[in-house]
């Protein structure tokens, strides 16, 4: 069993930037794809990145490239979503993931084997 832990939200302005943090515990995260989903009102639960265990291999949906990095540090066990240039657009709540399998199968919910409980991002105009 992983739990995980998100930390880091919070308010922002537009252009602004945040850096949240996904801590683990239960287990080695180095054995684990990792990556953040968002989630805002009234919205489906997207994938906003993603990345393999090794760290080699990451993945950003579209709308955040450019904008976002993802990194984890397998010893800490913890995994980084920077986020800059953020726009209203992003508000949502964050949630962090984890699967046992490939770093690609974080691109949808059904994907996930373990859930953080979520951190809010609010970015203002």
């Amino acid at each position: 069993q992983v739990q995980l832990v998100e930390s880091g939200g919070g308010l922002v302005q537009a252009g602004g930037s945040l850096r949240l943090s996904c801590a683990a515990s239960g287990r080695t995260l180095s054995g684990y794809a990792m990556g953040w989903f968002r989630q805002a009102p009234g919205k489906e639960r997207e994938s906003v990145a993603a990345i393999s265990w090794s760290g080699r291999s990451t993945y950003f949906t579209d709308s955040v490239k450019g904008r976002f990095t993802i990194s984890r540090d397998n010893g800490m066990n913890i995994v980084f979503l920077q986020m800059s240039s953020l726009q209203p657009e992003d508000t949502a709540i964050y949630y962090c993931a984890a699967t046992g399998r490939y770093y690609s199968d974080l691109r949808t919910p059904g994907g996930v084997d373990y859930w953080g409980q979520g951190t809010q991002v609010t970015v203002s105009s």
